[in-house]
């Protein structure tokens, strides 16, 4: 049996096996942390934050925004990584052959009922499935998918999940030559592409051509970002665009540590910045180091060519 097929194999054995430990959440349900969340996605329902407004919509507390199950359970940021018994073997086996890798592809989640302000959340997972081995534009992988359910404090289900990564050796095939620094040779890959669809293709020209532009409604005149078919607040399928003027607030940030993907220098910060015009974008910081990060700062935005002919906005300290 070769290596590939050998592998897949002992992949395969996983499928069905507890995929980690069974965790519960380190604190309950609770306003503090789910405003904070609906400040940084832009969730403004009342019910989420204020009792009253939950208890007119027969709830008896504040209720969690469904998409936040997993954000309870999460596990605890250290710097070194996840510990042994928050592991994945199933995830690790594909490490420890080379596919050293990991991008998310998707989750499904679906819910049972709203968590209630003091409800604590558990989960169990499961190896769902394995994929063959499959030729990606990363590289070639394995898509590995686990189940999580959710339960509360009573051990009632309160949600599911499917959560699915590909696991893969990065192509050096359609790699440039290594760059060279001072004191060694590193290997250097393709940057990910995004994804080019119909209703953000108009986004993705204007970046090449170094303009910044925003989806207007036709209908309320509300802007929104990232681009949708329809607007969220009238549901108009009529949309415009407005040019960013480029001034920016940093609204928030995290520094990403691990994984590390080819191709990104770590630590590396991800923000996110309120434009002038009153939307939030994610982008990359220039001259930015982590350490620097100041909530509230001004940002202007520039545009750095990762490759001949790609370029993605990132922002700078207003000058």
């Amino acid at each position: 049996m070769n290596d590939v097929s050998d592998l897949y194999t002992q992949a395969r054995t996983w499928v069905g096996k507890q995929a980690t430990r069974p965790t519960t959440a380190r604190d309950p349900v609770n306003v503090p942390m789910v405003r904070r969340w609906c400040e940084a996605m832009g969730e403004t329902n009342p019910i989420f934050v204020d009792a009253d407004a939950a208890r007119a919509e027969g709830f008896a507390a504040p209720v969690s925004p469904p998409a936040m199950m997993e954000v309870w359970t999460m596990a605890q940021y250290r710097p070194g990584g996840r510990l042994k018994d928050d592991s994945i073997p199933v995830l690790e086996l594909f490490d420890n052959a080379g596919y050293t890798g990991v991008v998310a592809t998707n989750i499904e989640q679906e819910y049972d009922r709203y968590l209630v302000e003091g409800d604590t959340v558990s989960f169990t997972a499961v190896v769902d499935d394995v994929s063959e081995e499959k030729r990606t534009g990363l590289g070639i992988g394995h898509f590995v998918t686990i189940r999580y359910e959710f339960t509360d404090q009573n051990g009632e289900p309160v949600g599911r999940m499917l959560f699915r990564v590909l696991k893969f050796k990065p192509n050096l095939a359609q790699a440039p030559a290594p760059a060279v620094a001072d004191d060694a040779a590193k290997p250097a890959f393709p940057h990910p592409r995004p994804a080019i669809t119909h209703d953000n293709a108009f986004y993705w020209e204007g970046i090449a051509r170094r303009e910044l532009l925003i989806q207007k409604c036709s209908g309320c005149g509300e802007l929104r970002h990232p681009p949708g078919p329809a607007c969220p607040h009238c549901h108009s399928l009529e949309w415009d665009t407005v040019q960013a003027s480029g001034k920016a607030t940093l609204y928030s940030h995290v520094v990403m540590h691990q994984p590390r993907l080819p191709t990104f220098d770590y630590p590396l910060p991800v923000l996110l910045v309120e434009l002038e015009e009153g939307v939030r974008m994610v982008a990359n910081g220039i001259d930015l180091p982590a350490d620097k990060l100041a909530i509230g700062m001004k940002l202007d935005l520039d545009f750095v060519e990762i490759e001949p002919g790609y370029l993605l906005p990132a922002f700078r300290p207003s000058r």
